[in-house]
């Protein structure tokens, strides 16, 4: 015959549980629940309720990653920089290109007020296009060359056969760009000493 506990001898609630914090005394919060239980626990609606809010904080989202990128692209951060713009190489680049004046970043204000000069002075255009000739010749060459010495700089500094492709390129499409156009934006001022590493 199975003995019967008394009341007495039944342990209660209280006693199982430590004080406060929902806890048994052995440190669980309860019955380990079943998979089914879990997996209940777990489900969300393939399709939220109201689509439209979904929406509306998707693109909030969305608008808030963008902004964050940009800021941190424009900074210069390298978490956010496209893979063309990274790596101290680049940074380098940039760095060179923007600590100087370059023929380049002139080139679409001259050309700007060489449109305004032909309408104006209809009789004398040969002489502010052949200007835009000499300027983009002069700009092409500084690019040139600026790509040279910041491919030499990098070169003496890690070896010739460690320079990224396309320093000189990259550098190069940089010295035509407008100062306030660049991206990432400048981080040194003009005639700023610039060096590698």
């Amino acid at each position: 015959m199975a003995k019967q506990h008394t009341p007495a001898e039944t342990p209660s609630e209280t006693d199982a549980q430590a004080p406060g914090d929902g806890r048994t005394a052995d440190g669980k919060k309860g019955p380990t629940p079943t998979r089914r239980e879990r997996e209940a626990a777990n489900l969300r609606p393939l399709v939220p309720q109201d689509r439209k809010l979904a929406a509306q904080q998707a693109k909030e989202k969305a608008r808030e990653a963008r902004a964050r990128a940009n800021a941190g692209m424009a900074a210069g951060d390298e978490r956010y920089l496209p893979v063309r713009d990274k790596g101290p190489q680049k940074r380098y680049a940039r760095d060179v290109v923007d600590a100087r004046w370059s023929v380049g970043e002139l080139l679409l204000p001259v050309m700007g007020v060489v449109v305004v000069l032909t309408f104006v002075l209809p009789n004398l255009s040969a002489i502010p296009l052949l200007s835009i000739y000499v300027f983009v010749i002069a700009a092409i060459i500084d690019a040139y060359f600026t790509g040279r010495r910041v491919r030499a700089a990098i070169a003496a500094r890690v070896g010739a056969d460690r320079v990224e492709r396309g320093i000189r390129w990259y550098t190069g499409m940089r010295t035509i760009q407008m100062r306030p156009m660049r991206l990432p934006k400048p981080q040194v001022k003009r005639r700023e000493k610039v060096t590698f590493g």
